[in-house]
């Protein structure tokens, strides 16, 4: 997690003046199942408020799979194929989706697999998906092997028939299954910003759970600052390990210490591992990326839970306009960290 240090479902927002002389403002409201928090500069429509709560509402009933309704909830639902757009109609169909799916289908190739929106099943087995949270008291090691056999984003693609004129998703196995949870929140993040950048906004923060996109200057005229929180479950939320400025890119934080279960003296994170069907055990505590746009810091920092932290600074170092920040548990079990060449320049 993330918060900015400034002043440090169903969408629904409030908007609150910073302070009348800087014409800096905040609109706050939630979605996603968390809050989001905007600060901007300008005079925009009391209307833009409604705009962005209208704009998440198009998103989530895209690629929500708590909403039975979505297309993602109908897409896993299927047998093998959904339509995703009649290209005989002249307005494009469920962009948010197919936006998710290819930026997904880039980094899952650039990870190896360490990020795979397929891995949906699982994480319903391990009871942090849509269905009712529950805890594994009894792991069924059979059960999750068979579940492993739906997950591979490769056995799912977007295919073009000149014959329908249709985009469809397919998916080789009936019971695969999406899950864009993993880079949602920093698209929606990114959809927000290019929302208040065609209304000539130069000047702003977006965060969703989160996942945050700075552009420009804050109300003093410096650059946006984010605070990483301290990777411990007794930490609190305003507990800072480090301190981050941005302009004109963006950062997202995963981590485990927060979202898991126990059972018997053992904890379950919530981030599983494509490859093996279990919740990743390794000494990465937090995973900080920083992007030029949120979606792929989201989807990144994920990725690089699973991975560890050695691999990953080694993926980030092959990877252009990419920083990351990774705290760790020595032999000691006390935080170290290590980080991309170019992070330290952002860092506080």
């Amino acid at each position: 997690m993330a918060c900015q240090l400034e002043n440090p479902s169903q969408t629904q927002g409030t908007a609150t003046a910073v302070r009348p002389s800087s014409n800096y403002h905040k609109l706050s409201g939630k979605t996603m199942g968390t809050t989001y928090n905007i600060t901007y500069q300008g005079d925009l429509p009391q209307k833009v408020q409604q705009e962005i709560d209208q704009l998440l509402i198009q998103i989530n009933q895209e690629v929500s799979t708590y909403i039975d309704t979505s297309f993602i909830s109908q897409f896993n639902q299927s047998d093998g194929i959904l339509v995703l757009q009649n290209t005989r109609n002249r307005f494009q169909t469920n962009t948010h989706f197919r936006t998710n799916f290819e930026a997904a289908q880039k980094i899952y190739d650039k990870t190896q697999g360490a990020f795979d929106p397929t891995v949906m099943p699982l994480v319903n087995y391990w009871g942090f998906g849509y269905t009712p949270k529950r805890k594994v008291t009894a792991v069924d090691s059979q059960k999750v092997s068979e579940l492993l056999k739906t997950v591979g984003f490769d056995k799912v693609s977007i295919r073009f028939s000149e014959e329908e004129n249709t985009v469809s998703v397919v998916k080789e196995n009936p019971k695969s299954q999406l899950d864009f949870s993993a880079l949602a929140k920093g698209y929606g993040v990114d959809a927000i910003g290019k929302l208040l950048e065609e209304k000539k906004v130069q000047n702003y923060f977006v965060e969703i759970g989160g996942e945050t996109l700075a552009k420009g200057q804050n109300a003093k005229g410096k650059k946006w600052r984010i605070g990483i929180n301290t990777p411990e479950e007794t930490a609190s939320t305003q507990a800072i390990f480090s301190v981050v400025e941005l302009s004109n890119n963006a950062i997202a934080t995963s981590g485990n210490y927060r979202n898991y279960h126990e059972v018997n003296g053992k904890k379950y994170g919530h981030t599983i591992n494509p490859k093996t069907g279990f919740p990743e055990m390794n000494t990465t505590l937090s995973a900080s990326v920083l992007a030029p746009d949120c979606m792929t810091a989201d989807a990144y920092a994920t990725a690089f839970m699973t991975m560890g932290y050695q691999k990953a600074l080694e993926l980030t170092e092959s990877l252009p306009n990419l920083e990351s920040y990774l705290i760790f548990a020595n032999e000691k079990g006390e935080m170290e960290t290590v980080m991309s060449s170019g992070m330290k320049q952002y860092l506080k």
